[in-house]
Parts: C-alpha cells; structure tokens; sequence
C-alpha cells in the first residue's frame, strides 16, 4: 500500500464508480470522505465492506449526508473536511430515466455541478477536482470520438453533462482552479445498477440459467457502444489529478460491440442462445438513440500512462459469473473485487 497524507471527498460515493475509486484511494493511503443522501432506507451494499477493510488496513472512511442540490451544505462539508481532492461522480445517472425527469436531471447533473465548484471558491479551498463527464455527451457525432470532437447530445442526461463540462473548463479558466473533465465512455461491472443494460443482461442470464426467469425484454440491439471495466476507469480519474496540469481525458477501450454482442457473450456463458429467450418491447426504445460511442483515448495512454487490460468479451464473463454467484447466495457477490497495487 502506498503512503500518503491526502485527504478525499467523493460525491456520489455509494455507486459503482464511487465505490471503486473509494477502494483505490484507501489502498493508497488516503483519509477518504463521501457524499451520501439522506434517505428512509440504506443504500450504501457497495461500500458497505469497507468499514472492516479500513479498519484493518488503517485507512479512513467517512460519510457525510448532503446533496448537490443545497450549495450551502457542499460549502460547509468543504470547509469542514477541507480535502485536497474532491471528485464529482454523483448524478442522475440513467439515460432513459433523464426523459421522464429532464428538470431534475438537469438541475442535478448540470447545475449541481455549479454548486460543488462555487462552493469550492467561495471557501477558497485549494484544492484539485474531477468532474465525470460521459461519452453521451458525443451523442449523434459519428465515432471515434476523442477530446476534440463536438458534442451533439441525444438525451436530456446528456445535454446536462455537457453544461458540466464546460462550466469546469470555464472555472478552470477564469479562477485558476485545478479542474479536469473524465470523458468516460460505457464502463460497467458487477456492481452496475440492475436497471442499466449490460446488468440487465447478466442478471437475466444468470436468473435464466438457473430456471428462474423465461424470457428478457429488450428495447434497441443495434446500438454499438465502447465498454470498459469500471475498476480501471476509475484509476485514471485519480491518474488526471496527480498530473501536474489540469486537462481533459477521453478514457475509453477503443473497442465496438452492439447490444446484441454483449447479448450473445452473455449467453455464451451458460452455454445458452440469447435469441432463444428474448424479446423486443418498445419501451424500452428512447425518444432519442444513439447509434455508436467509440471512443480514442490515445491522449490518456501518452499523457497519463493509462491503458485498458479488461475488454468487453471478459468484462461480459466477469459480469455473469457475478451474478450467477449473486444469485447462488441469495444476495450481491461482486467477487470482482479488485486488489489494487
């Protein structure tokens, strides 16, 4: 484990992305602080582990109740915890769900974003921060898609994480701040909502395998997208605030397969053929689709010395395996859980 004295808020700690890089940052040492919302019921499964992990390795792990809807509240756990990284993961998140909230979706997504940065200078925190940005943002512009190409969202989620990305660039540019924009393309594992679709898939092929599922519903199989392991993404997030200058990072495998490939792949798995068990419903079809997401993150290998290992086809094994164990237990394995080096 590498020593260090850093202190670290994540917003949007209980997610799939949150929780990875929770995992990286004590395993490195850091006092780590996250954002969670008050809610009725617990959701914190996915970092629930590393309160004995913490214990035993010596690291720290603090929760903090907030939302990035109250700019007041974000000033003060600033002020409080003053971290020397902060990394904004925290969204509504679900494409689909972005065209049946778009206010919220927005205000969350987009503006909250205002608030964490505002709250940043206002305090006058020195401090490096990291703004997830999405692939979505490239929306109906052909690929390969890198730092330069133009946004063109196709989403309501998107739209928002454009306005994201260029009020960091902008703070960045008229206060000085170290912000940095994460332009990650698809990356997905294990611990991925069920409502998203390559979980979907997995969950459904495990819960098929074992009798207890007949068919699964799917809205567009067309649609090709660069999918990526989460755990090796959220490396490179924290690789673009030890670099010595603030800049923009395409994080990607470079890779194309369709829905309907991580369908088969899936399948595969159990020895199954996925045309056997699913079915078309439009519902699941957006107002809006996009075609194709394949991203070029040459400037993160040469820059950041980041490279993908995990490709689609093992990613969609990883995901099943999972899920088939999940389901074994009666609960949520996540036998991926990394050891960071």
């Amino acid at each position: 484990m590498t020593t260090t004295n850093k202190r670290a808020l994540i917003l949007g700690i209980t997610g799939q992305d949150g929780s990875y890089l929770a995992e990286l940052l004590l395993s490195k040492g850091y006092e780590v602080h996250g954002l969670i919302r008050r809610s009725s019921t617990f959701n914190t499964a996915r970092i629930d582990h590393l309160y004995v992990d913490s214990h035993d390795t010596g690291a720290r792990l603090f929760l903090h109740y907030g939302d990035l809807s109250d700019g007041g509240r974000l000033a003060t756990l600033l002020s409080t915890i003053s971290p020397d990284e902060v990394y904004n993961l925290a969204a509504q998140s679900h494409v689909r769900v972005s065209f049946d909230e778009p206010e919220y979706t927005g205000d969350i997504t987009g503006i909250g974003t205002t608030r964490v940065l505002e709250a940043i200078r206002n305090v006058g925190l020195e401090c490096r921060f990291y703004q997830a940005s999405s692939s979505e943002m490239f929306g109906a512009t052909p690929p390969p898609q890198d730092e330069n190409t133009p946004f063109w969202p196709r989403s309501p989620y998107g739209a928002a994480k454009v306005y994201s990305y260029w009020i960091t660039r902008n703070y960045r540019e008229a206060y000085g701040m170290f912000a940095v924009n994460g332009i990650l393309f698809n990356h997905e594992s294990p611990r991925r909502g069920e409502t998203f679709v390559t979980r979907k898939i997995t969950r459904a092929v495990a819960r098929i395998a074992a009798g207890q599922q007949s068919e699964l519903f799917m809205g567009n199989l067309d649609s090709v997208r660069d999918w990526g392991y989460a755990p090796e993404y959220v490396e490179a997030m924290w690789r673009m605030l030890q670099h010595d200058t603030p800049d923009d990072y395409v994080v990607a495998t470079g890779t194309k397969y369709t829905v309907k490939d991580f369908l088969a792949l899936s399948f595969e798995q159990v020895g199954l053929e996925w045309e056997k068990y699913v079915r078309f419903d439009e519902r699941y079809i957006r107002p809006t689709e996009v075609d194709a997401l394949i991203g070029d993150a040459s400037k993160a290998h040469s820059v950041l010395g980041w490279k993908p290992r995990v490709l689609t086809p093992e990613l969609a094994r990883i995901m099943v395996d999972d899920d088939i164990a999940a389901l074994a237990h009666g609960g949520t394995a996540w036998i991926d859980r990394p050891t960071w080096s």
